[in-house]
């Protein structure tokens, strides 16, 4: 990559001065502050634009309201595997793009069923949960890809789905794919709770987790056995209390984005301790954490403290970092320190943990993601169209960038040598470009 990412200033600004419109945005071409971390953009790929003038300016029509970006790097037949996945969520794809050959795309993974396609789906139903009556093939449907991560060592890639394409209002079964990471081809498609957003793999490979946006529960899938085939589920949580979803007010929701607003507790943000014993989930809808014992198989209660709109969870090493949307905060805080704290909470008690750090790194916080050794992180404001730098242990920004109309998703490679940003766009209106910064660490 060492070539693709040989640029000139001048050149980059040639391509970026065609695009950056609607909004209006001066996207940054190195990060402002400390020069202790720097970003400097290196390569995009975008449907917006296909005069660039530029090589390192891709475009590309797959990118189509680019939601999650996931790295995936490891060894097979002694050759290094480096690849990009991109869920384009309203354009029913994940792209896949060679990292290790200046992001040539490789494969288009079309989340797309027929007929054709029912050896896909071991089982229909899904426990608890019903397709609308006389509903004839609930396996024929388009899929919208969210979020999306890794299990058994990098051999399979899980995507769930916003919602199947004949759900208007995300009420019925949603669903996940399966896909082998090695072939980049759906294997198996499973049924969900409504609106499943975020998914997690624990750090021993034994479990998924699937956290419902649509409905206050969380699933876990049993993958122990290796085998694809008989990865099955195995736990079914509710936090609370289960969202009730015959709803009345149809003018509410006419238009598909406002169920987003419908969700109750709006859990979101999914992360597994380093052990494997516990999961934290998000409470996007009013702020906490849910916590729940995987050895119990149990919902143990909810940790509360945090900012109000908790989005995002990522754990490295003792430390637990959040992001709040709205608030625009990101905090930190020893996740062994906050469970043992509510664990000596009496049952049916609340209190709030109070030993959070936290850093305001722009409104509409979104994901956020840390180097491998947990000093630094790196966070979205897709309200303020900007990436944020804060060193994690004093939690201060040093640093920040302006990004393509409204950045969502994150993901950092293994070297820390890149991070890649997705700018999903929003009401039809800017977005639809991923970009990639070299970082550079003084």
């Amino acid at each position: 990559m060492n070539k693709f990412f040989v640029l000139t200033f001048w050149l980059l600004m040639c391509g970026l001065a065609a695009y950056c419109q609607y909004p209006k945005v001066n996207i940054g071409l190195i990060s402002t502050g400390s020069p202790e971390m720097t970003l400097k953009l290196v390569a995009r790929i975008q449907s917006n634009n296909q005069r660039t003038g530029n090589e390192s300016d891709h475009f590309d029509r797959a990118i189509n309201s680019p939601k999650a970006a996931l790295i995936l790097e490891k060894t097979v037949n002694g050759k290094t595997v480096k690849k990009l996945y991109i869920n384009n969520l309203e354009g029913f794809t994940t792209s896949v793009y060679d990292m290790n050959d200046s992001l040539k795309k490789i494969a288009v993974i079309k989340h797309h069923f027929t007929l054709r396609d029912s050896n896909l789906f071991k089982e229909t139903d899904f426990p608890g949960y019903a397709f609308v009556k006389n509903k004839a093939h609930p396996n024929v449907f388009t899929g919208k890809p969210v979020e999306m991560c890794l299990s058994n060592k990098g051999k399979y890639l899980w995507v769930p789905y916003y919602r199947r394409s004949f759900d208007t209002l995300s009420t019925q079964p949603s669903a996940i794919a399966l896909i082998d990471a090695d072939k980049d081809k759906i294997i198996r498609v499973f049924p969900s709770a409504p609106l499943p957003k975020m998914i997690a793999c624990s750090p021993d490979n034994k479990y998924i987790a699937v956290t419902n946006w649509g409905d206050n529960t969380v699933h876990l899938i049993d993958i122990s056995s290796g085998d694809p085939f008989k990865f099955h589920y195995i736990a079914h949580f509710v936090v609370d209390h289960r969202l009730k979803l015959a709803f009345s007010d149809s003018t509410r929701l006419r238009r598909g984005h406002i169920r987003d607003h419908e969700c109750g507790l709006c859990l979101r943000g999914t992360v597994f301790t380093p052990d494997s014993n516990y999961l934290f989930v998000g409470r996007m809808g009013g702020g906490g954490i849910a916590v729940f014992d995987l050895k119990a198989k149990k919902y143990l209660g909810s940790v509360f403290g945090t900012k109000r709109n908790v989005r995002h969870l990522v754990i490295n090493g003792n430390s637990l970092f959040l992001s709040s949307s709205q608030d625009g905060y990101v905090e930190k805080a020893d996740w062994k320190d906050m469970l043992s704290f509510f664990r000596a909470i009496p049952v049916n008690g609340r209190s709030d943990y109070k030993k959070w750090q936290n850093a305001f790194t722009g409104l509409g916080a979104r994901t956020i993601t840390v180097t491998g050794d947990g000093d630094y992180l790196f966070a979205n404001a897709n309200k303020e169209s900007k990436i944020s730098i804060v060193r994690t242990s004093d939690m201060k920004i040093i640093a920040s960038i302006k990004a393509d109309p409204f950045p969502v998703g994150m993901a950092i490679d293994k070297s820390n040598k890149y991070l890649v940003v997705t700018a999903q766009g929003r009401y039809e209106t800017g977005g639809n470009s991923v970009m990639v910064y070299e970082i550079t660490r003084r």
